[in-house]
């Protein structure tokens, strides 16, 4: 395929470890263990959606044997099959022989990506093979929650947590690629991008990529909300004032235009309205903790099936009475 024609996600994914955005430490880490590959341990990958968890894994297995590394690693991403089936079949058949033909490297990969979706029984079986066959394989678990990986597969790993990226490298990262592109993006432009991904820099690079289909080669705020499907945080902060002053029908109105010029949901303006709150300068650290204890009863509300503009008004309510 013509690099031209891939998504910006996989055309800007990093290669090499030296590459990854804003995670000096891990990549470190895992650089002083590749030093010597035989002592690599297995590696449980933990953190939030974006942040370079699959990134890692591929450079790891890129480090380890170079051009054939597809020949010598098995992944099994979030379209597989997770139950034990997959445990005995693919992974401890792929395990049982051994790579100790190629170079100073005696093991294959095996990457399990979404791992914390595994079945109970499986990881269980999982657990055996990676005691069986450490000589031959090491694996390298991909997972959102690592509380979801038994105990007995987490003390055999070797964890790194992946937090959010640095703000900062995200914001270099987004308009070095804009520049590749021939796009022009500001630096606000860009922290706006990232404000909205939080912290997901695959969200935000695919967020550039949509944006860059409207924006006609120059890339503007008014373009980033159309593509994230966010209110102009002025609207919201409006809404929020109208509300906390008393003038309850006010702030009403302004959320039925809200819901009707974009089309959000019950919980997307919910989690504006918590975005804003937090920038509302004349209120105290604990009313705003107030505030938002009210916004985590609503939301609760919301994702329980109850009726978005009923919730959405009673919550405008409440904010209303705030004050009084």
């Amino acid at each position: 395929m013509n690099k031209d024609e891939l998504m910006w996600v996989e055309k800007y994914r990093p290669k090499k470890l030296n590459e990854i955005v804003g995670l000096r430490h891990i990549v470190e880490s895992v650089q002083a263990f590749l030093k010597n590959p035989k002592t690599m341990p297995h590696l449980l990958l933990a953190g939030i959606p974006g942040t370079g968890k699959t990134t890692m894994a591929l450079c790891i297995a890129r480090e380890l044997f170079g051009d054939n590394w597809k020949t010598f690693t098995l992944e099994l991403n979030a379209s597989d099959e997770r139950g034990i089936n997959t445990v005995r079949d693919r992974i401890k058949g792929f395990s049982r022989y051994s790579r100790a033909s190629f170079g100073n490297v005696p093991f294959a990969i095996i990457i399990l990506d979404e791992s914390d979706q595994m079945t109970r029984p499986a990881q269980t079986a999982l657990r055996r093979i990676m005691e069986t066959s450490s000589r031959t394989s090491r694996f390298i678990l991909i997972c959102n929650y690592s509380n979801k990986i038994i105990e007995p597969i987490q003390s055999r790993c070797a964890i790194f947590r992946f937090s959010k990226l640095n703000k900062t490298a995200m914001v270099d990262h987004i308009k070095n690629i804009a520049e590749k592109e021939k796009l022009q993006v500001s630096s606000e432009v860009a922290e706006k991008i990232i404000d909205y991904s939080n912290g997901d820099l695959r969200y935000a690079i695919n967020a550039l990529q949509t944006a860059a289909a409207y924006g006609e080669g120059e890339i503007t705020e008014k373009t980033v909300l159309q593509v994230v499907g966010e209110a102009s945080p002025k609207q919201v902060q409006l809404m929020l004032t109208r509300a906390l002053s008393g003038n309850f029908s006010e702030a009403r109105k302004m959320m039925y235009d809200l819901i009707g010029q974009y089309g959000f949901s019950g919980s997307e303006i919910v989690r504006q309205v918590q975005r804003e709150l937090m920038k509302v300068s004349y209120l105290t650290d604990s009313q705003k903790a107030e505030l938002t204890n009210i916004i985590g009863e609503y939301d609760y509300r919301l994702t329980q099936g109850a009726n978005s503009d009923i919730q959405l008004s009673a919550l405008l309510a409440q904010f209303s009475k705030f004050k009084k």
